[in-house]
């Protein structure tokens, strides 16, 4: 299932009194829109009295899913904080300076309030159809309806049957609101081969102990169904990473050819890098692809690296 909601990369255009007054009175409220979907919050710079906040899932290989079900939760909220009476910049019609007294809960309606000299719609600025004053729980989180033959995980969340089947088909066996995986999950990445080598050179860090090379090719080849473009031509392929040779390094070693086999290493897509469309690309399992050179250079020495990939593969169920 592919996800694109334009107030995802657009974000939301707050009022800079009314963020203001959602990051002091409503923290509660923003901690847990971000703890439920796994996002932080950005702004931009404020221009004509406004701010622009976007969302952005915290782990790796980012999750449109959860971005967009955190900006209608966090549009709802706006709703509730510019209809609140702790809101002191309401105008009514003639102007005056009152408070309005407005049920917080009138989230869905069509005309309210003036603010800042402007007339309120809560219904034009709902994104996708959302509308506040529904309980969420009681929604798939997916397509955002009541549920149909609900379906709860071992990690409790719940969708629709047909709803699951779908995201199962796009991103494998993995919840879509908490990534924890349930079954087994099988990337597109084209065939090819990995094959490693150890030597005695050791890596920064990790001295006396030597290094594996592992060495990945990937040939050119046309997409299929799994790819974005079924039919085309993609390029191929090849790179080296290393790792120390020792236990823990052994360790990821094994886990990095199971990812292999089931697909997870490689993608077919647009390249970092190169902006080239069409191209094998890294499918967010990080690489050491030098020896040296530390983080900024893909390299050793990086002491959180071993752990950091690890915990990348756990994400896709790998252990």
């Amino acid at each position: 299932m592919s996800i694109k909601d334009p107030a995802i990369a657009d974000g939301l255009t707050i009022d800079e009194d009314d963020w203001k007054l959602i990051t002091t009175s409503y923290s509660k409220d923003l901690e847990k829109i971000k703890a439920k979907f796994g996002v932080d919050f950005k702004e931009s710079g404020i221009t004509q009295g406004k701010t622009t906040v976007k969302m952005f899932y915290k782990r790796s290989g980012g999750n449109p899913s959860m971005e967009s079900h955190a900006v209608r939760a966090l549009l709802r909220l706006y709703q509730k904080v510019a209809m609140s009476p702790m809101n002191a910049h309401w105008v009514l019609g003639d102007s005056s300076k009152n408070r309005s007294s407005v049920d917080e809960e009138s989230e869905g309606a069509s005309a309210g309030p003036f603010m800042n000299g402007q007339s309120r719609n809560t219904e034009a600025s709902t994104v996708g159809g959302a509308t506040g004053g529904k309980d969420e729980e009681d929604k798939c989180p997916i397509c955002l309806d009541t549920f149909n033959n609900k379906t709860q995980l071992k990690c409790k969340h719940e969708f629709c049957e047909e709803c699951l089947e779908n995201s199962k088909k796009s991103t494998g066996a993995m919840c879509p609101v908490c990534k924890d995986v349930f079954g087994l999950i099988e990337g597109d990445q084209p065939d090819g081969q990995m094959t490693w080598d150890k030597s005695h050179i050791s890596l920064p860090g990790f001295p006396k102990c030597g290094s594996i090379r592992i060495h990945y090719h990937i040939p050119s080849g046309i997409q299929t169904e799994r790819h974005p473009k079924p039919g085309n031509s993609y390029t191929g392929i090849s790179r080296t990473a290393y790792l120390p040779d020792n236990k823990e390094g052994n360790e990821v070693l094994l886990l990095l050819k199971k990812a292999f086999d089931q697909r997870l290493i490689f993608t077919v897509g647009m390249s970092r890098t190169t902006g080239l469309d069409n191209q094998v690309t890294w499918n967010d399992i990080h690489h050491k692809t030098s020896m040296i050179g530390g983080p900024q250079s893909f390299g050793y020495p990086d002491p959180d690296y071993l752990t950091r990939v690890k915990e990348e593969l756990q994400a896709k169920g790998i252990k």
